[in-house]
Order: structure tokens, then C-alpha cells, then sequence
């Protein structure tokens, strides 16, 4: 079901029509990674590889999962969604613009002077809910949000997208902590699990594992998934809260660089910009992929 709004602080519910074929979504992710490339090269600058293992999951929660779009986004009944790891904006703002939040040709001006479009959410951005960018700031943020819905008895959802390597931060915990507390069974919490970040493998810079355990033992439900297999995504996430009571955890085992062979798995593209030879190979797998 969507809901849109009527300006009147009333919600309409109507029947989801656009529930999208997994060839539909598959085609989207290719177009979403193609979107990515194409800005980041135009701009010289970007967070390439874990765009690129994110956007999948951006995907199937615009597409299939949350109650968002630009016909509600000042409902106060509107799911909300907040990316902690805000480095990785280009697939937020190709997704937001695939949901018609905004022009795509806004996304020419990508981190060009005076731009909106800069390199971490902002919310002078249609459609970004809240500004982030610095690491541990997303889960307290939504904690927040997910507080504010049960004391306004409020239906919505609050997803969040974190990166494996900002789980050190120490606020994330004290977050953890708080919605366990408060019985955030509206919140839901995903882990970008590529496990690769600026400097090396996370294991090596500060080791969280196991994050499974260590979330299940503040109170939260986890759950596991593929985070670039969209049915696996689309029944995980649409099945918050995993237990009534407890804010949802899932863990979305993903690759850095997905869908370019040369990238994939490679640390120098946390924020790498491909060449015009490496752009030209990285479209040729992508039409390739979509055409088998």
C-alpha cells in the first residue's frame, strides 16, 4: 500500500500498483549504477565503491518498500529514511531523482560550487530527511525520529543505512542502547556489510565482529541477508519488526565496487573516479549485464 498526502493532514490510502517484476528491479539497479558512474566521472569526485554496494538496497526500499514519495514528502505519516553513511550520496540522489524528488539533470552540477548536490546529504536536497555524513550520527538521528512516532502515535517507519565502518563510533552504541530501551519496533537499521573502508579491511582498522551477536545482546531482532539479491531484501524488509518490541538489525552482506569487475573488492574505490577508458569498460559491463 502507499499513502499520499492531502494536505490535510488526513492519509489516503491507496493500492500499490507498481510493484515491480525481479527483472524490472534487476534493469533498475543496472540504470541506478550506470547513474552513478556517469555523475561521479562528470563531477571528478565521489564515493564509488560503496555507492555501487548500497544502491540495491536503496533500491528495493523506494521501489517496493517504503511509504515515500514526492506526493508526501511533507506527510506527517510518511515512512523516513535516513543515511547514515552519507559519503555513499550518489546513490541516494540517482535514486531520489528515479523517484522524481527532483530533476536528474540537477545531478550535472554534482559537487560544483554554490551546488545543493554536494558530496553528503543535505536537506536543502528534496527528499533527503536529514543532514549526515559524519559516521555515528545516522542511528541516533533515527532513534530520534522512531522516539517521536510512538509518542505522536505515529504508523511510519524509520530506516537507516549504516556502514560497516562506522560501527566503531561509539554513538551508534549509545543508540543501540537507547532504541532496545524504548521498544523501537518501528525502527529498522541496515548495514551496508561490504566489509571494506577507507583505510583497509574493517576486521583490520577495528574489528566489530560479531555484529550479529553484539546487537542481538543490546535487544535487538537480526536478521542476515544478500544485500544485492532483491527478493531476499524485499521479504526481510518487509517483514519489520522482525519481533514485537525490539528494533530491527539487518545485515546485508554486500561487495564494494559491485557490478564492475575491476572495482569489486578493491579498496582504492572507497572514493576512486574511473578514467574515460575505465568509465567507457565500466558502461560495457553494465549493458552487458542488462542485456543478459
Amino acid at each position: 500500500m502507499k499513502t499520499i498526502w492531502d494536505g490535510k493532514f488526513t492519509s489516503i490510502n491507496l493500492l500499490n500498483l507498481t510493484m515491480m517484476t525481479e527483472k524490472e528491479l534487476k534493469a533498475k539497479s543496472v540504470a541506478y549504477r550506470k547513474n552513478i558512474l556517469k555523475y561521479i566521472y562528470g563531477a571528478k569526485a565521489g564515493h564509488t565503491g560503496g555507492s555501487l554496494s548500497c544502491v540495491d538496497i536503496l533500491n528495493v526500499l523506494y521501489n517496493e518498500i517504503m511509504n515515500v514519495c514526492p506526493a508526501n514528502i511533507k506527510s506527517p505519516d510518511r515512512d523516513r529514511y535516513i543515511q547514515s553513511k552519507g559519503h555513499c550520496v550518489e546513490a541516494l540522489f540517482v535514486v531520489l531523482a528515479d523517484q522524481g524528488f527532483f530533476p536528474e539533470s540537477d545531478l550535472e552540477t554534482l559537487c560544483q560550487y554554490q551546488s545543493h548536490y554536494i558530496g553528503h546529504p543535505t536537506k536543502k536536497v528534496n527528499g533527503v530527511e536529514q543532514n549526515t555524513g559524519a559516521l555515528g550520527h545516522g542511528l541516533p538521528l533515527s532513534v530520534g525520529t522512531a522516539i517521536a512516532a510512538k509518542l505522536d502515535a505515529k504508523a511510519y517507519k524509520v530506516f537507516t543505512l549504516l556502514g560497516d565502518g562506522e560501527l566503531p563510533e561509539g554513538s551508534n552504541w549509545e543508540a543501540a542502547l537507547t532504541a532496545a530501551h524504548y521498544k523501537l519496533d518501528n525502527l529498522c537499521a541496515i548495514i551496508d556489510h561490504n566489509k571494506l573502508q577507507i583505510t583497509g579491511k574493517t576486521a583490520d582498522v577495528c574489528n566489530t565482529d560479531p555484529i550479529d551477536q553484539k546487537f542481538e545482546s543490546f535487544g535487538w531482532a537480526v536478521k542476515h541477508v544478500d544485500g544485492h539479491d532483491h527478493q531476499q531484501l524485499k521479504a526481510v524488509l518487509s517483514s519489520i519488526p522482525f519481533e514485537p518490541g525490539k528494533p530491527s538489525m539487518v545485515i546485508a552482506h554486500t561487495i564494494k565496487g559491485k557490478g564492475i569487475s575491476y572495482m569489486e573488492n578493491q579498496l582504492k574505490w572507497h572514493h576512486g573516479v574511473p578514467s574515460e577508458q575505465q568509465y567507457e569498460h565500466a558502461l560495457l559491463e553494465l549493458d552487458q549485464s542488462l542485456a543478459s
